[in-house]
């Protein structure tokens, strides 16, 4: 057999795409380069990697173990690269982290420190929401994932960084006698929502139902940044992590509600695969927050106390 690790690239990624068309725009290839080499690495075997059915390439039965044994090879190609500059003093490759997207306001400052250090590495890190950086776990994507809530059906390893705490949040303060009925106050306030499948939203929807809360006014809004400019703006309260809220805090265009019944509180943790085999460059980052997460927490997130 006379494949290339360039081929075994493209079928990994043409695996992981499902598209030939995406593996080319991804690999910033053409289309028939693509459609070449898949060829040319499907020559080098009796059994068909792939079937087209209509217009949509599928990976067959024997391709998907083609695909586990070609990921394995470029992983021990890259620990042989890893060994050779570790010897030399330097770490290089692609760390691969699927981030929740409250997550980018945590994630960077565990980060930070690590990368100056392995100034060689190329961060891949993925802000999207919890339905999707769960999917990339169990796809194998990724190295690790950043939630705050964990499935329990997920069977993973984690390591906590964070505590999370979700506070009633508005542009000014209601009057204390409207607070003092939680539920009559929430019920008659217009509440704003992040998406479905936002760990956000799921504490918030299991608040309102542990306190017999259903409301007539909801707005639903997409992203963090969204649901923060509709609270500045007046349009209602949600029920937001303290993370993400510091600026406008600081800067009085949001201020926190106080009701019974909160903060919630929820832990921001690094997750990956039970028994996966991390690649050196994972494998120096787990070990590096095991040393060092107590300290980044004490040193970049000290302005929490003053809330919780």
């Amino acid at each position: 057999m006379n494949y290339t690790l360039n081929q075994l690239h493209i079928f990994l990624k043409i695996v992981e795409t499902r598209s030939i068309t995406k593996a080319a725009e991804e690999l910033n290839l053409t289309q028939p380069a693509v459609s070449i080499q898949l060829k040319n690495f499907q020559n080098q075997f009796d059994i068909p990697v792939t079937e087209i059915i209509g217009r949509k390439i599928y990976i067959t039965d024997f391709g998907k173990e083609i695909a586990e044994i070609s990921r394995s090879v470029i992983d021990k190609l890259y620990e042989l690269n890893f060994k050779t500059l570790a010897y030399k003093g330097h770490i290089t490759g692609k760390l691969k982290i699927s981030v929740v997207s409250t997550g980018k306001y945590v994630m960077p400052f565990f980060l930070s420190e690590f990368l100056k250090t392995h100034n060689k590495i190329d961060l891949m890190m993925d802000v999207t929401n919890k339905n999707k950086v769960i999917e990339s776990i169990l796809g194998n994507k990724v190295d690790f994932a950043l939630v705050s809530l964990i499935p329990a059906s997920l069977q993973i390893e984690k390591i906590d960084l964070l505590q999370n705490k979700l506070f009633l949040v508005g542009n000014k303060l209601p009057d204390p006698k409207e607070t003092k009925n939680l539920k009559k106050f929430l019920e008659n306030s217009p509440l704003i929502f992040r998406e479905k499948g936002s760990g956000t939203r799921q504490i918030m929807e299991k608040f309102l139902d542990s306190n017999n809360i259903f409301l007539r006014k909801k707005l639903e809004l997409t992203s963090n940044e969204a649901v923060k400019q509709a609270l500045i703006a007046g349009l209602g309260y949600s029920i937001m992590p303290l993370i993400g809220i510091k600026n406008e805090l600081q800067n009085k265009d949001l201020v926190i509600i106080p009701i019974a019944g909160l903060p919630l509180s929820s832990t921001w943790s690094l997750i990956w695969q039970k028994e996966k085999i991390h690649p050196p460059i994972a494998g120096a980052f787990l070990d590096f927050l095991k040393t060092n997460h107590l300290q980044i927490v004490e040193s970049k997130f000290k302005w929490y106390e003053q809330y919780i």
